[in-house]
Parts: C-alpha cells; sequence; structure tokens
C-alpha cells in the first residue's frame, strides 16, 4: 500500500515526524473532530504555569505575549496579518457578533444540517426580521442572490466531513456582494485556508488546532473591522489593554483586537505552542498527511475515495465492541461512524484501525 508521505520532501517528512513524536496516545486516536491531542510542548508550559500560580508567582501580564504568540501563529496558518485576529473562546459569541450587526429584515444563507453554532445566533434574530434560508451544501452557490446579506457555512462539515465549495461560493457572493461567515473549525490544522478571502472567519482552537477548549479565532477583513460593532468590547479590547480596566471614555484598539474578548489566561498558555506545532510542519504537508491517512483507510476498508481528512461511514452493530476491544478512539455523529486523521497518526495507526473495521463499514 503507498505511502501518505511519498510526494512529501525529505525535509516535510522530518518536520511531520518530529512533531509526532509529540504526542502520546494510549490508544489509536481517530477523533481529532471532537477534540484534538496536545502536544508535549503544550502539557510543559500548562505544567509549569500551574506552578507558578500553585506558589503564587504568576504575573497576569506574562500571559499577553503569550496571546501575542497565538495570534501571529494562527494568523500565518490561515494568511492573515496578525491585526485581522481576534481572540476569544467560542465559536458562537463571535457568530453572535456578526449576526448583531446585520441590517435588520436581512437575509441569511446556511447550509442543511451545519453546526449549529453558526445557525442559531442568526435565528436568534428573528425578532429583528432576520430571516434564515436553509439549502444543501452542494446548491449554496447556487442559491445566493442579490437578497442575501450574508452566507454562514462550515469550511467542512462537523457531521460528516464534506467541504464546501468555497471558490464556488466565493464567486457567487463576488457577484452580489454578499459577505461570507466561515466557520473553519473543521478546517483549520489540515486544509489550507486563506482567511483574507472572506468577510469574517470563525474557529475553535480545541479540535485541529490541538489546543484547550475556551480558545477561538475571529477574523475579520479589513475592509469591515470599522463597521462591526464590538458589542462584547471589555478591558481587553483596550488599545493599551492595562490601562483600560477603569473608566471612560471609549479607547478600543484600532484593529481587530477591538473585538478581543478576555481570555481564559492559560487555555492560551497551551494554544501557543500547539500552533507553532502547526506552523512548523506547514499547511502543504499537514494536509498531505491527514488526506492522505484517510485515503489510505477508505481504500482498505472499501469506502469511496473523498477529498477530507474526516471518514463518514456507517458501521455495523458489531464495530462498537471491535473499536473498544482494539483501543481505537472515534465519534457518532448524524448516525454514522466519524473518524479523522491528523499529525499525531501514524501510518500504523491508520492500518490498524482499517484491519479492524474492514467488512463492517459502507458508504
Amino acid at each position: 500500500m503507498g505511502s501518505a508521505l511519498d510526494v512529501l520532501s525529505t525535509a516535510q517528512r522530518y518536520r511531520l515526524d518530529r512533531a509526532r513524536a509529540e504526542f502520546d496516545a494510549e490508544v489509536i486516536y481517530l477523533n481529532t473532530t471532537t477534540m484534538g491531542l496536545p502536544p508535549r510542548r503544550s502539557l510543559l508550559a500548562l505544567e509549569a504555569v500551574l506552578q507558578d500560580w500553585r506558589q503564587g508567582t504568576a504575573d497576569p501580564l506574562d500571559y499577553d505575549g503569550v496571546l501575542a504568540s497565538a495570534r501571529a501563529s494562527y494568523a500565518e496558518l490561515v494568511a492573515v496579518d496578525p491585526s485581522s485576529v481576534a481572540v476569544g473562546s467560542q465559536v458562537s459569541v463571535f457568530a453572535g457578533l456578526v449576526a448583531a450587526s446585520l441590517p435588520a429584515s436581512s437575509e441569511v444563507l446556511t447550509a442543511a444540517g451545519d453546526f449549529t453554532s453558526i445557525l442559531f445566533p442568526f435565528h436568534a434574530q428573528a425578532g429583528r426580521g432576520i430571516t434564515v434560508r436553509e439549502v444543501p451544501l452542494e446548491r449554496l452557490a447556487d442559491a445566493v442572490t442579490a437578497r442575501t446579506a450574508l452566507v454562514s457555512v462550515s469550511a467542512v462539515q462537523s457531521a460528516d466531513g464534506r467541504i464546501a465549495d468555497l471558490d464556488g461560493l466565493r464567486a457567487a457572493c463576488a457577484a452580489t456582494g454578499t459577505k461570507v461567515l466561515l466557520d473553519t473549525t473543521q478546517a483549520a490544522g489540515w486544509l489550507p485556508i486563506n482567511a483574507g478571502h472572506f468577510a469574517y472567519t470563525v474557529c475553535g482552537g480545541y479540535k485541529w488546532l490541538l489546543a484547550p477548549r475556551g480558545t477561538a479565532f475571529f477574523t475579520v477583513h479589513p475592509d469591515l473591522s470599522d463597521a462591526l460593532v464590538p458589542n462584547n468590547a471589555g478591558w481587553y479590547a483596550g488599545e493599551d489593554r492595562w490601562s483600560s480596566i477603569y473608566g471612560t471614555p471609549l479607547r478600543l484598539a484600532t484593529d481587530a483586537r477591538r473585538f478581543d474578548l478576555s481570555p481564559a489566561w492559560h487555555s492560551w498558555v497551551g494554544a501557543a505552542p500547539a500552533l507553532d506545532l502547526l506552523n512548523e510542519v506547514g499547511p502543504t504537508a499537514l494536509h498531505t498527511h491527514a488526506l492522505g491517512l484517510a485515503e489510505r483507510f477508505r481504500r482498505a476498508t472499501g469506502l469511496p475515495s473523498a477529498d477530507s481528512a474526516i471518514v463518514s461511514a456507517l458501521a455495523d452493530e458489531l464495530v462498537p465492541d471491535l473499536m473498544t476491544r482494539a483501543g481505537i478512539v472515534g465519534s457518532v455523529r448524524a448516525g454514522r461512524l466519524r473518524l479523522s486523521f491528523h499529525v499525531s497518526t501514524s501510518e500504523q495507526d491508520t492500518d490498524r484501525a482499517a484491519q479492524v473495521l474492514a467488512g463492517h463499514l459502507r458508504p
């Protein structure tokens, strides 16, 4: 069976092997779509700051550097300037910010069955006359009209790994002046994404970015930053955070930091090293590796080829017990088995999982 690494350069293979050596799973972990595994460097960083906290030697100002590092690393990963990136804790908070900014009676277009964190915030605006129109993912670009103010969609569907036609969507929206809110939570970290191509993007950090829960990113196209009201502004959104703690006047950051939310510090201590690791490997190698292993698994189990690092299949009644006994960790979404392949996954993991599950899966 061909290797997923065959098309990578020697340098790319070396960086990938070095990165994978930082993971210590005691199982065959194919569940990044639910929760990413932390690299060793993240755990070491967390252990150090927790010890500082325990001993009373922690300095909150030190966390500003951690946030700046995570912001810059994420910006590099999604090909934008750090000034376009805001940080927070949850995708839905940033989606709600965009929803609240829409003019009354706007139409929002969404994909059927998408993740609710980028759906519910718009439905919650019904009292202002915001209407949400839902179509199948495959028809999304064709459904954009001049009345559509915004398309809110995941780059990769959480339930089954289908990838949106981003080029087609961009072209359709350019023709009508429609903005796009793209959720990259199931994409950034394995699928190369240029966030600058979209009005807004949101990304939860605790999956493919391998960060602790409580980390999220929001990118705003520079042309739109001034038009978006920072409804959640607090002290951390200030131009000089530590002089924005008390009183008025309003003195927010001039770039996307005005949309920052006060961070859960320790979560970001774990996030920054993980993002560094992903950038060390690089988007091209991450994509080649993850997609190559997913395809290797599909071939070995008789599933049709797909362009996603997420494998979704119908499983027979024996699969749960087979996976438990073999130490294979996945998840079930929308009634289907969901397995995901990332930097922490090896070819040996993939082959063993395929050996156990062959004959028990169907499209």
